[in-house]
């Protein structure tokens, strides 16, 4: 239970070289109830921003063998770690100083000397909108992946990979067929001229000579998706009228 509660903390790397701020910001941290990992140079900040994937990065700028600013860049640059938080702290306060963090991808700039509840507070908020943004994005994804695919009855139409599945049976379609089938499963149960087919689908302008392609085409399909197909029971025919998907099992 002990092991579950601290995975479910989220965890802080400080990278800074001068121990009493190290300290000082580990004790605090711990205190808040995050897990710290601790870096006292740039190219070991590197190395666990990539292997621990820290929740969030407290850096100096001012550390040996790489210097904060690179660090940044390497990690959102060259390793092209986007989603976690980058504070940086320094000692220089001039607008450019912070500008040039800021270019290189930080998200927030603590000048020094700060005050510990204000450190704090900017890690607690720059985690919010991490959290806000993360939630933001999976449900974007989620309605993209929801979106990609159309569910009628026992057909289902995977628009990304452009497949057709019957009760769960991969149906091999030409581009055309699915086409066809992907047009009227978007309206299920909503009849569909076959000169509406031929002016969206098809893209013809003019019908003279053509109606009969949709009859042809429909049969073909009906030979892959019915299993009766003297009684089909998912591309229904409107005598006289055209076409519909039902969305009947």
């Amino acid at each position: 239970m002990e092991e579950m509660i601290e995975k479910d903390k989220k965890t802080i790397l400080v990278v800074d070289d001068e121990k009493s701020i190290m300290e000082l910001l580990v004790f605090n941290l711990q205190k808040e109830g995050y897990n710290t990992l601790e870096a006292y140079d740039g190219a070991t900040a590197v190395e666990m921003a990539l292997n621990e994937k820290p929740d969030l990065i407290l850096l100096d700028v001012m550390i040996p063998k790489l210097d904060g600013i690179s660090v940044c860049k390497k990690i959102r640059y060259a390793l092209n770690i986007s989603n976690i938080p980058i504070l940086m702290i320094s000692a220089k306060d001039s607008e450019s100083d912070k500008i040039v963090g800021l270019e290189m991808g930080a998200d927030d700039y603590i000048t020094k000397p700060f005050q510990i509840r204000e450190v704090m507070a900017r890690i607690k908020a720059n985690l919010r909108k991490a959290e806000l943004n993360a939630n933001m994005e999976n449900a974007q994804n989620q309605k993209e992946d929801k979106d990609d695919i159309i569910k009628v009855g026992d057909l289902t139409l995977d628009l990304k990979k452009i497949e057709v599945k019957v009760k769960g049976e991969v149906i091999n379609l030409t581009k055309k067929e699915f086409d066809v089938l992907k047009y009227l499963a978007s309206q299920p149960g909503q009849v569909v001229t076959r000169e509406m087919l031929l002016r969206e689908v098809w893209e013809y302008e003019e019908y003279v000579g053509a109606i009969r392609t949709i009859d042809v085409t429909m049969n073909r399909i009906r030979d892959k998706i019915e299993k009766d197909k003297a009684n089909p029971k998912i591309l229904i025919t409107k005598r006289g009228v055209g076409y519909y998907v039902t969305d009947k099992t």
